[in-house]
C-alpha cells in the first residue's frame, strides 16, 4: 500500500500538470499546486505508513499516517462520485478501507 500511495503521489509531484491531468482527468477540477500538494501527502502518507514502525522511531506516526490517507481517499471518492467517475470509485473505496484498518490496527483498536 505504501509503494502504491508513494508512486502516484511521485506522479503528482514530478509530471507536468498537463500530463498528470491528460492520464487521470479529475485534476482538470483542481490547480497544479493542489494537486502537487495531494503527491506530496500522498509520498509523506506512505513514509509515515513504513518508516517510524520500521524504525522504532515515533511509532505513532503510522497510524497518524493512515488516518490521514483514510481521509485523503475518501475525498478522493467523494471526487469521483461528483464527477460520474464510477470506475474509479472502487479502488479508492478499497485504498481508504485499508488505510482504516492500519490505522485502526496501529491504534490498538483491534485487540
Amino acid at each position: 500500500m505504501a509503494l502504491l500511495f508513494a508512486g502516484v503521489g511521485v506522479v503528482k509531484i514530478f509530471q507536468s500538470y498537463a500530463r498528470v491531468r491528460e492520464n487521470l482527468r479529475w485534476p482538470e477540477d483542481f490547480s497544479p499546486v493542489t494537486v502537487k500538494l495531494i503527491g506530496v501527502l500522498e509520498v509523506l502518507g506512505a513514509a509515515g505508513l513504513v518508516i517510524p514502525e520500521a524504525t522504532g522511531l515515533a511509532p505513532v506516526l503510522t497510524p497518524i499516517a493512515a488516518s490521514g490517507l483514510t481521509v485523503l481517499m475518501a475525498l478522493a471518492v467523494l471526487v469521483h462520485v461528483r464527477r460520474g467517475e464510477r470506475n474509479r470509485i472502487a479502488l479508492g473505496v478499497i485504498l481508504m478501507m485499508l488505510s482504516l484498518v492500519v490505522a485502526l490496527g496501529r491504534f490498538g483498536l483491534f485487540g
